[in-house]
């Protein structure tokens, strides 16, 4: 999968959910074959298992519609899933990814959506530095605890022999 911002995805998303109403209001139908998705499909495209899928959808991440026992996934629910996958991958919390990705309901021309993303990816950006600080010293610790547990072991061995 490309790398792409989380910013992005979510023009793209909402671009696509505009697109998406356009053509509802017009009395076509989205649902052609390149805007449905099968499970396997998402699973395959995202390296997820089809259990993760169904988990996001249990969550209310992503809503497929059902043909049947047939999960049908929209582009929507794609741009969703990169989304959640996106934020998973930076350290958000599916409640906090369930939260911003709610927030595509309001009808404010998402200022307010932008408002939260920008506020929480500031906090998420504080605490990922934060946790490379500790990583570092950690890193640092162990480092001069191998160097004295090497040279301890090095005399041993020579008072060995």
């Amino acid at each position: 999968m490309p790398k792409e911002s989380i910013v992005n995805t979510e023009k793209r998303l909402s671009a696509t959910e505009t697109v998406s109403s356009r053509t509802q209001r017009a009395g076509k139908s989205e649902d052609t074959t390149e805007n449905q998705f099968s499970i396997g499909q998402l699973s395959r495209e995202f390296n997820v298992t089809l259990r993760t899928l169904r988990f996001y959808e249990d969550r209310g991440l992503i809503s497929p519609k059902r043909e049947g026992t047939t999960r049908v996934y929209s582009r929507r629910d794609r741009a969703r899933l990169k989304l959640v996958l996106m934020g998973k991958k930076v350290g958000f919390s599916l409640t906090e990814i369930r939260e911003m990705l709610d927030l595509y309901d309001l009808k404010d021309g998402q200022v307010v959506q932008l408002r939260v993303a920008l506020k929480r990816f500031q906090e998420q950006v504080d605490v990922l530095r934060q946790q490379k600080d500790d990583i570092e010293q950690g890193i640092e610790e162990l480092e001069r605890t191998v160097d004295v547990v090497a040279g301890m072991l090095r005399e041993k061995e020579i008072a060995a022999g």
